[in-house]
């Protein structure tokens, strides 16, 4: 009877669960939202289904709140463990945080002061200005 915890390194895994073993993800729940969103790329090809599976050499590209992350898959992962175990599981090749900022969707609504539409103050003096009054 061979033993099944153990991952051969020639095995697929479900993504949601390399995720989560990979301590990319808090949960497996939220890599699913993450892979049910379209946020999840393997090999350049967008992946929907949480039950995808991945295999050594897979390249991972995926969108959080605030950077994309790029992975390769060196083996799969058979618990959640502490940092130090779990990074031995992927290759990081995600560009510096300096290079690419993402801006969250708070900043992406505030406006520079004089841009959107006039305040009722501001439209008033419009209307001064183009009144026929003249």
């Amino acid at each position: 009877m061979t033993d099944e915890k153990q991952p051969s390194s020639g095995s697929r895994q479900r993504i949601d669960k390399w995720l989560f073993f990979a301590r990319m993800v808090k949960s497996r729940s939220l890599a699913q939202v993450y892979i049910q969103k379209g946020s999840v790329r393997v090999n350049g090809e967008r992946v929907v289904q949480p039950s995808f599976g991945v295999k050594a050499g897979d390249r991972i590209e995926f969108s959080l709140e605030r950077r994309d992350v790029i992975l390769i898959v060196r083996l799969p992962g058979d618990r959640r463990g502490p940092f130090e175990e779990a990074k031995l599981l992927y290759e990081d090749l995600t560009p510096p945080a300096g290079e690419t900022k993402r801006l969250t969707p708070f900043e992406q609504a505030i406006r520079a002061p004089g841009s959107g539409r006039p305040t009722k103050r501001e439209r008033r003096a419009i209307d001064r200005l183009t009144s026929e009054d003249d």
